[in-house]
């Protein structure tokens, strides 16, 4: 799947640090029902509160039950897409993301954006709609979509798509790496 981090698991998750995170949805997308019915979902939230690694968790749980998944981060994608075009293969590329039973696009919004980022997230939303299932994550509320990307036509038919048929998770609002690193300054400082 070319996932990010080496051993992400639901196991492994701290889901007492942000106690409203919903984890029965969280669980129920580790069962992979929502693939078998090609909808998607859409995690947001502030940097450190678990998205990625819910994301690559739900990824592993549903291969274990014989999903293929495809990992990318959502910068790492588009250049995927930019290459693919440089080099003659974008047809054959968007034809191979289109039947990825799960697609995980992860951190939209961490880096800058290649100008054609929302047509190109938009082409591949809409060859995956109804067909396949893709989970996003982003740390930029839906509504700073068009602003990031540059295209507000474009940004509103993806989020059409993507929320029709869609589970919404809120993360956070505290961020698990600030709190390792404060636990580790007060460790420090009592020594």
């Amino acid at each position: 799947a070319g996932f990010r981090a080496p051993h992400p698991s639901l196991d492994n998750f701290d889901f007492d640090f942000n106690k409203k995170m919903n984890r029965a949805l969280i669980h129920e997308l580790a069962t992979g029902r929502f693939i078998a019915q090609r909808e998607d979902a859409l995690f947001l939230g502030p940097p450190g509160t678990g998205k990625s690694h819910l994301a690559q968790a739900i990824g592993r749980a549903v291969i274990q039950q014989g999903y293929r998944v495809l990992y990318r981060e959502a910068h790492m994608l588009l250049e995927d897409i930019a290459d693919a075009t440089l080099d003659g293969t974008r047809k054959t590329y968007f034809a191979d993301l289109a039947v990825v039973p799960l697609l995980i696009v992860d951190d939209l919004g961490m880096r800058k954006l290649p100008h054609t980022a929302a047509e190109d997230l938009l082409e591949v939303i809409m060859r995956r709609y109804e067909r396949a299932s893709t989970l996003l994550t982003s740390n930029r509320p839906v509504d700073d979509w068009g602003k990031l990307l540059g295209d507000t036509a474009a940004v509103t038919a993806l989020l059409d798509r993507l929320l029709h048929h869609a589970h919404v998770l809120k993360c956070g609002p505290r961020s698990w790496r600030t709190k390792i690193h404060t636990d580790l300054r007060t460790e420090d400082s009592t020594k």
